[in-house]
């Protein structure tokens, strides 16, 4: 009876654990899921994809590219922001050139002269936006593109003994753990960054070998290892040339956890979970994420410090997944990526009428797009057509690999589109090498798990661009809050933007149609917050990724292709300076934050009178003049009375607060006045009515502006450059002494087909003989993204 009781009260107990540890695991299931879900839909994030017309210039060029923003999830166009940030910056960090580019529903084009002053070497092309200046800088656009000015001798470049190269080992989930046999992958990289044949050895304290290994695709491979953490080990590399190196194995940890993936060929993932620990409760559980986006969890025991988990390859997104354990105490304690190679996409046929040309003869490109099934798709492109030499060669890349692959990866990713061109088993296996080595991700499962909004220090520029600024009151060095301050653009068309600092100093003005070079004149009310001191800050961002791009090499066999280029450049320059300086027209709405004034004065249709006051007495019905103790005062009459205190005057779109300074304008060189004559609120800022001058020449007609306002040179959104193809449709076109020597033939940043999926390009051949490439990349409305090339021979 004793022993039936006994048995009875042991079950129980069991059950009760069973009980408790199910609903843990569920729970625990639960919280992880909760935190992902609630992270992932407070951080929304961007991808900027970026089409440069070739990727190796001369100083005295341009640059043209086409933007591309996505939604970094499911990489369909995202219209948040309207504005991207252009850089090129040297090995130092420091920009060189910089631009802002105006984006409409998720696309943009730009272009950027290179100054002749600039030295020899490969620079990093950058381009983000506002928003993806929250997160790392690992998440913006980056490619190296190389600039050769023909003035200066190349530069000595620091190497390296001759062939050497550098060895790194990634264990597989995280660690070696003693013990435990594991996967070790490995990259071997030269000099230039890409990727280098060896063979390697480990050997122990005792000089036995324990793993032998070299590398199956751009330096890249896996061998597999059973470390010991009481054993010391020592690695010897030796490369094809015969330089040798020792680099260090990564320490073994006593205790821990590893994963081990299998793909066993019958569309599941097998992942296999070891441990040497003794965790209070059996339970592993795998995440599966792609995109941001939870696909599978899977929960695993572990039976003598290992489980076995099986994931539906199906269930998976496509390109990188990321697939996290956890353990019952809701610990990430191994991770790795999955690559998935993406279903076809966008098809881009890209054909010309012929093979060969003569110079100055007409091309004509034809251009269809097509979905899966071959069915004609409506898409968005852009084409570059240049030639090809020892100098410029073609590049890898393209905006398939960079969305499904290099955005979700860290640091240099050789030859790109290896992984989506070939489908063999060895592709795959290099794939799967290479989520091993640079295995990366864009959130951190300690912010995730803490469950709190991320907090953000830039906003999204969804309307335009936003001049940030900081108020600083200077006698106590401390910020200014809620001071409400004004931003305008000097000029005829009449643009004033206004804020107010927040608890920090804050400003933030939400600018529209900001174009080209100019000026900002920022200030408060100088009639009651004149001491305050504003500071506007850089909009481009001041965090740098620490990826580094391989040293320029200049070898004896680009002399040529140099000189060729280096006079095409001098020939475009001086002959053409004219026609690649055109822009097109905005087309910005010219007219002011008010809209249509109650009345509009053209000082030309009156008598005119020398003083301002005589102006405003004799002519403007909707105020009036007062002057107590020596100081003007003007107030507004709306219909129902007189408004209170003085209007918002303004002289070529910025504020004069002083009305004594209103009356002293010269009338003369006024041309019109608008009047608002009913209070106004335009953001923060409460007008009693509005006087907008307008000067003949919209240079504020000799004001002078008040010494405790901002005034700095500001470059809006940059005003786009139209593109110079020359046309020879006629003989007396083509039989012109003008040279041309372009070597890029046509830049088109923008061709949209038609509803059959088409669209024809025509331009014409230089006077450059050479084999030539066109390069294609475009994407439709629901992210559907693809490449094309093309090849002609000039002869």
């Amino acid at each position: 009876m004793r022993m039936n009781l006994t048995l009875k009260n042991t079950a129980i107990i069991i059950a009760g654990l069973l009980f408790f540890s199910l609903n843990g695991n569920a729970q625990t299931l639960n919280d992880v899921q909760s935190s992902f879900n609630s992270y992932q839909q407070s951080a929304i994030q961007e991808k900027l994809f970026v089409h440069t017309d070739k990727s190796a210039y001369l100083t005295g060029e341009i640059i043209w590219f086409k933007l591309y923003l996505v939604d970094a999830t499911v990489h369909k166009p995202l219209n948040l922001s309207k504005v991207a940030y252009v850089e090129v910056l040297d090995n130092n960090q420091n920009p060189v050139m910089q631009a802002k580019i105006a984006l409409r529903n998720g696309m943009g084009s730009g272009s950027i002269y290179i100054p002749v002053v600039l030295s020899n070497g490969n620079y990093k092309f950058r381009a983000y936006t506002n928003w993806m200046k929250n997160f790392s800088p690992d998440y913006y656009f980056e490619k190296s593109i190389t600039i050769v000015n023909p003035l200066k001798s190349p530069d000595a470049v620091t190497k390296r003994a001759a062939g050497s190269f550098d060895l790194q080992f990634f264990p597989e989930g995280g660690e070696l753990v003693d013990g435990i046999a594991g996967k070790v992958a490995f990259k071997a990289t030269g000099i230039e960054g890409r990727g280098v044949d060896f063979n390697g050895a480990i050997v122990d304290q005792n000089k036995d070998t324990v793993a032998r290994f070299s590398p199956l695709k751009f330096g890249m491979g896996t061998f597999m290892l059973t470390p010991n953490a009481s054993s010391t080990y020592k690695v010897i590399a030796r490369s094809a040339n015969g330089v040798m190196i020792t680099p260090a194995m990564p320490a073994v940890s006593k205790q821990g956890f590893t994963m081990q993936l299998v793909d066993n060929g019958s569309g599941q993932l097998q992942i296999t979970v070891q441990t040497n620990t003794a965790p209070a409760y059996p339970d592993v559980y795998v995440f599966a994420e792609t995109g941001q986006i939870i696909r599978q969890v899977k929960r695993g025991v572990l039976s003598d410090g290992k489980a076995v988990i099986t994931i539906d390859k199906n269930a998976l997104g496509d390109g990188i997944s990321h697939l996290t354990v956890f353990n019952s105490s809701r610990q990430p304690v191994c991770e790795r990526l999955y690559f998935k190679r993406p279903a076809a996409g966008l098809v881009i046929d890209a054909a010309t009428d012929q093979q060969q040309y003569a110079n100055r003869k007409r091309i004509d490109v034809s251009l269809l797009a097509k979905g899966q099934g071959g069915k004609t798709q409506n898409a968005n492109m852009s084409m570059s057509v240049y030639k090809l030499d020892d100098y410029q060669t073609l590049e890898h890349g393209d905006i398939v690999s960079y969305l499904w692959l290099s955005s979700d990866l860290k640091g240099y990713i050789e030859s790109p589109e290896y992984y989506f061109q070939n489908t063999t088993a060895e592709a795959d296996r290099a794939a799967d090498n290479l989520m091993l080595t640079q295995g990366w991700r864009r959130f951190q499962w300690k912010d995730v798990l803490k469950n709190q909004a991320p907090s953000f220090s830039f906003l999204p520029e969804y309307n335009g661009h936003i001049i940030a600024g900081k108020i600083v009151d200077p006698s106590t060095n401390k910020p200014a809050k809620n001071i409400v301050a004004y931003l305008g653009v000097p000029g005829k068309r009449v643009q004033l933007f206004t804020a107010k600092s927040d608890t920090f100093g804050r400003l933030f003005f939400n600018t529209r149609d900001i174009y080209g070079p100019g000026e900002i004149v920022v200030q408060t009310n100088t009639q009651h917050d004149s001491t305050y001191r504003i500071d506007i800050l850089n909009p481009f961002s001041e965090q740098y990724s620490k990826t580094i791009f391989p040293a320029l090499a200049i070898g004896t066999d680009m002399q040529h292709a140099l000189e060729e280029h280096s006079l095409g450049m001098q020939v475009l320059n001086i002959y053409d300076y004219e026609n690649i300086k055109r822009y097109y027209d905005p087309a910005v709405d010219s007219s002011a934050f008010f809209g249509s004034p109650y009345k509009t004065y053209n000082l030309d249709d009156y008598t005119r009178f020398t003083t301002m006051e005589e102006v405003l007495r004799e002519y403007i019905r909707e105020l009036y003049v007062v002057h107590p103790k020596n100081e003007y005062h003007i107030e507004m009459i709306s219909e129902k009375g007189f408004l209170d205190g003085d209007p918002m005057v303004m002289l070529d779109g910025i504020p004069i607060f002083d009305m004594n300074k209103v009356i002293a304008l010269d009338p003369l060189k006024i041309k019109r006045l608008n009047v608002i004559r009913d209070r106004y609120f335009w953001g923060p800022a409460d007008m009693e009515g509005i006087l907008s001058y307008t000067s003949y020449k919209g240079d504020l007609g000799g004001l002078e502006i008040d010494p405790h306002a901002v005034v700095l040179d500001y470059e809006g959104m940059q005003l786009q450059r139209v593109f110079y193809s020359p046309a020879y449709g006629t003989d007396a076109a083509a039989a012109s002494r003008v040279p041309d020597f372009r070597n890029t033939l046509y830049w088109a940043p923008v061709i949209t087909t038609d509803s059959q999926g088409k669209k024809d390009i025509a331009f014409y051949t230089s006077d450059q003989k050479g084999t030539y490439v066109g390069v294609v990349q475009g994407m439709t409305s629901d992210g559907k993204a693809g490449s094309s090339t093309f090849t002609f021979q000039v002869k």
